[in-house]
This record gives structure tokens, C-alpha cells and sequence, in this order.
């Protein structure tokens, strides 16, 4: 009796928890000052997760070595390329002259690499340990980041951007099955779809994040390279002032109407090489920070390699 009484109790008491709470965050939130809303809604989603008896997202998982590693990798390695798969597209259309049709083609062979390899790559880990292909994958996905950045104005895509997709779908087939094989076994077989969703959300904040940081390190080195360009042009202050207002569209940008057409024809030059500064430095970042991802690899537990069948028995017999 008194056992029962000590659980509804408990389950009481967590509910007047919870409604606390959720008040408390009502209330941050009402105020009007986002910031202080969201570190209260994240402060009252810790506090709540860490004591429900059923959490939606138990914290004790971030505990486990290997599921913490695996979803540093995928966040660190998610935000070069959601970075990548953003900003490309706008290079291929607006700069390189692609139609929206050959920009999505340009990307099928890191689709085609990633399904032809994976069943063949997939076992890396298990010959080799966890921490071999999510320290070979990510190396190999930054070279292939670094020769998007390669490519000028103009010229064949086989001989500008093919190589690159080329590179990084060996990559991406390398580390995507072993990354999602990490994160599933590192957690019990009950917890195993959680971990999935998990690891799939951070994929997802990644590339949010990707957008956002990446996007204001475009703007700003496509407004200075612009105006390094721009300098020594003969320009009226109207015409001038349209550049500026046009500068929101980037690589779109569009020349004043009122200019003669060797001006006109300089600085519709001026803004595609200023985007392509801009991207430039997008496709290098995204390098480093898929670089970067191997530091999150190296936090995951290795794996000593399966003995051949000779080997073991010879071990045996010595034994």
C-alpha cells in the first residue's frame, strides 16, 4: 500500500514539474525576447527529459561514447555538405549558365556512387573497426569539396565538375553506412529507432546551420570582392546605388539598364566573379569543416579487425 501510494506520489510530483515548467517557459516566451525563449524552452526540455520516467529523448544516450562521436561526425560533417548542396546549384545556374535541370543532373553521380559502393563499403567497418571509414570518408569527401571549388566561369562539366561529384560520392559511400552503423549499435535494440531519428536530426540542424553561417560568409565575400571590382568603374552615384540594392541577389544580380554595353557587359563580369569568390570560400570551408569531422571520429570506440579463419585457429591451437 504504502508502495503504491509512494508511485502516485512520484507521478504527481513530475507533473507539478512539468507544469512549472511549461509556465515558466510560457512566460519567457510572452515577454517578446527570443533569446531568453529559447534558452528557457531548451533549459525546460533538459529539465523535463532528465526526469519523466519515459523521455522522448533520453540524455543518458549522449552518455554512450560511440553515439555521441557518431552524431558530432554527422552534425560536423551534414554542414559541409548541406553547405555544398545549397550554394552549387546557384553557381551552375546563375554563374555557369546550367538550366535547373542540369544543375539537379550535375549531382546524380554522388547518388549513383553512394548506391553502387555502399554494399561493398558497408563492410569496412566490421573487417577494419568503426574508426577506419569515418576517418577514410571524410578526407576523401573534403578533396572532393575543395575541386568544386576549383572550377572557373565556362568550360565542360567532365572536366570541371564531374570529378568532383566523382570524389565525393566515394567518399560519402564510404562513411554514410558506417556512421549510421555506429550510431544504431552503439545504443540497446529498444532505443535502435531513437538512435535513427537522432542522427537524422542532426543531419537535418546541420544543414540549417550550414545555410545560415555559410550564407553570411558568402554575402560578405561576394559584397567585398564586388566592390574591389566595382572601384575603378566610371559609375554615376544612381548607378552605383542599383548595384548596392542589387547585391541581396548575388550571382542573379542584374547590371543598371542606363549603362553602355561595354560597362553593362563588365559588370555583369564583375558580379559572377564576385560570386564565384564567394562560393569559393564556401566550397573551401565546407572542406575543413568536413576535415574537421575526423577529430569526431576519432572519439568513436575502434574495433579490432575479424581474424581470418586460419589465423583464429592457429591462435586456438597455440592457446
Amino acid at each position: 500500500m504504502q508502495i503504491m501510494e509512494f508511485e502516485i506520489w512520484r507521478e504527481r510530483h513530475a507533473g507539478l514539474v512539468r507544469e512549472a515548467e511549461e509556465e515558466r517557459l510560457a512566460r519567457l516566451l510572452r515577454n517578446g525576447d527570443r533569446r531568453r525563449g529559447t534558452r528557457g524552452f531548451w533549459k525546460a526540455f533538459l529539465v523535463v527529459e532528465g526526469r519523466v520516467r519515459e523521455p522522448m529523448v533520453p540524455l543518458t544516450l549522449f552518455r554512450v561514447r560511440n553515439f555521441a562521436g557518431a552524431n558530432a561526425f554527422t552534425l560536423l560533417l551534414y554542414f559541409a555538405l548541406g553547405g555544398t548542396l545549397f550554394f552549387l546549384p546557384f553557381d551552375l545556374i546563375q554563374v555557369q549558365g546550367y538550366s535547373a535541370t542540369a544543375a539537379g543532373a550535375a549531382v546524380v553521380p554522388v547518388v549513383v556512387l553512394i548506391f553502387l559502393l555502399s554494399r561493398h563499403t558497408g563492410g569496412l567497418a566490421d573487417r577494419f573497426g568503426a574508426r577506419f571509414p569515418l576517418v577514410l570518408g571524410p578526407a576523401i569527401a573534403a578533396v572532393g569539396f575543395v575541386l568544386f571549388a576549383v572550377p572557373g566561369i565556362g568550360g565542360s562539366y567532365w572536366t570541371t565538375f564531374f570529378p568532383a561529384t566523382v570524389v565525393l560520392g566515394v567518399g560519402l559511400a564510404v562513411l554514410v553506412p558506417a556512421v549510421t552503423t555506429v550510431a544504431l549499435n552503439s545504443v540497446e535494440t529498444r532505443h535502435s529507432g531513437l538512435a535513427s531519428a537522432i542522427n537524422n536530426a542532426f543531419a537535418q540542424v546541420a544543414g540549417l546551420l550550414a545555410v545560415a553561417a555559410l550564407g553570411v560568409l558568402m554575402f560578405n565575400v561576394f559584397d567585398g570582392a564586388l566592390d574591389t571590382r566595382l572601384a575603378e568603374l566610371d559609375l554615376s552615384l544612381a548607378a552605383r546605388a542599383e548595384i548596392e540594392a542589387e547585391k541581396v541577389e548575388l550571382g542573379a544580380a542584374q547590371a543598371p539598364e542606363d549603362l553602355d554595353a561595354q560597362t553593362d557587359a563588365t559588370v555583369e563580369r564583375a558580379f559572377d566573379e564576385a560570386f564565384l569568390s564567394g562560393y569559393r570560400a564556401v566550397m573551401l570551408v565546407a572542406a575543413a569543416v568536413a576535415a574537421s569531422a575526423i577529430s569526431a571520429a576519432l572519439l568513436i570506440e575502434g574495433k579490432e579487425p575479424k581474424q581470418k579463419p586460419a589465423q583464429a585457429s592457429k591462435d586456438t591451437l597455440a592457446a
